[in-house]
């Protein structure tokens, strides 16, 4: 069966989706995104990912192209077309196609281009890297500064990720005046004693939204929470260390630079924090 993805108000065969060679997302990657995971067929923190949009967006003064409502309906008929039960749906919205290509933005009536497909990942929350977990290495972080924003400029962290991978590991942690940033696609913690110790807000990370409702879940569970930037060194000599992200959840690390953490096994508080995140992700799917 083709896979059916939306373009602009249309379900379409995979095949016959097609944008012109001057749409923005293109030619300037001036476009913003997010993924959304699916489990038992519900998605999950629907809400988060469309506040994040919307911010982004209003960041880049993109104009939002459709209600909180239509795209719920257009998530929830991408599954059931696709007959996801687990996996992601992808969303991006592009400034759109001016015409021709110039650094100057088009004018604001120009329509934006709205793209979203699914991919299917069976047993996705049963992944067998979070019994091993992940090894991470470090890279620097030459990404632009505003990492705030969920845009689709994305070919640094590709690029450190393979980075990560010749180098036989999982991800990398990007590092910025002596301290980790993020992952390459995922907020970074370690632990602590009891506590857990993530970088704090700001335009230098990604706002997650799985991080948001992790440290929630933490907190409501009487674990400590300390937002502030670590080093590579204090990673090292951490008790463990985990990632989260829309897709992996929450994900341990097991090694840093070839230096294991802790015990050189996922730890307690990683693996809880995954089973009440999971639990309460799948009570809250809508």
């Amino acid at each position: 069966m083709s896979r059916i993805v939306y373009l602009n108000g249309d379900y379409l065969p995979e095949q016959d989706a097609r944008i012109s060679i001057f749409d923005r997302g293109f030619v300037m990657a001036d476009a913003v995104y997010e993924v959304v995971s699916v489990l038992g067929g519900k998605l999950i923190d629907f809400a988060g990912h469309q506040a994040r949009l919307k911010r982004s967006l209003d960041a880049l003064e993109i104009g939002n192209p459709l209600p909180d409502d239509d795209y719920l309906a257009m998530f929830r008929e991408l599954v059931t077309r696709n007959e996801i039960t687990d996996g992601m749906i992808y969303l991006q919205v592009t400034r759109g196609n001016p015409g021709d290509r110039d650094f100057a933005y088009p004018p604001a009536d120009t329509p934006q281009t709205v793209v979203a497909f699914t991919q299917s990942k069976p047993g996705l929350a049963d992944s067998p890297a979070a019994a091993k977990g992940w090894k991470v290495v470090t890279e620097p972080d030459e990404r632009w500064g505003r990492r705030d924003i969920k845009t689709t400029q994305l070919l640094y962290p590709s690029m450190a990720k393979m980075a990560a991978k010749a180098k036989g590991a999982d991800d990398a942690w990007l590092v910025e005046d002596g301290k980790i940033t993020e992952g390459t696609s995922n907020n970074a913690y370690i632990v602590k004693g009891n506590t857990i110790i993530t970088r704090e807000l700001s335009r230098d990370i990604l706002h997650g939204i799985t991080r948001a409702a992790v440290l929630r879940l933490a907190r409501e569970a009487q674990m400590q929470v300390e937002e502030r930037g670590f080093t590579p060194e204090e990673a090292s000599e951490a008790d463990e260390a985990f990632v989260t992200s829309a897709s992996a959840f929450v994900m341990p690390v097991v090694a840093i630079d070839g230096k294991q953490i802790g015990n050189g096994a996922p730890g307690k508080i990683a693996a809880r924090l995954r089973e009440i995140y999971l639990d309460e992700m799948r009570k809250t799917a809508i």
